[in-house]
């Protein structure tokens, strides 16, 4: 599997941006997909992540704020991410594993896209 990020950008406080992940592959329906961020100078973090079920998990700060979604037909997933702070700003990597249904650890992920640069300024 190929995973291509892409939608980051500059934004101002309290607005929005939508990434997307997409994945080449004939059997991405049965990956988990998940999101990643890595600010200067601090370790990757965990956002959320969609199983290939459409269970989803999301880590507290983003949650009301962040909506991961995914449509398979389209081998692409979505996040969706509204009322930007400046602490969101990091590179946004999506990761894709099938060997879990969903999780938080980088290190249970298998394939990696390249990145994309996320900055919100107050």
């Amino acid at each position: 599997v190929q995973l291509q990020a892409s939608g980051g950008g500059l934004v101002q406080a309290g607005g929005s941006l939508r990434l997307s992940c997409a994945a080449s592959g004939r059997t991405f329906s049965s990956y988990a997909v998940a999101w990643f961020r890595q600010a200067p100078g601090k370790e990757r973090e965990f956002v959320s992540v969609i199983s290939w079920h459409a269970i989803i998990y999301e880590t507290n700060s983003v949650k009301g704020r962040f909506t991961i979604s995914r449509d398979n037909a389209k081998n692409t997933v979505w996040l969706q991410m509204n009322s930007l702070r400046p602490e969101d700003t990091a590179i946004y990597y999506c990761a894709a594993t099938r060997r879990y249904s969903g999780s938080s650890d980088p290190d249970h992920y298998d394939y990696w896209g390249q990145g994309t640069q996320v900055t919100v300024s107050s």
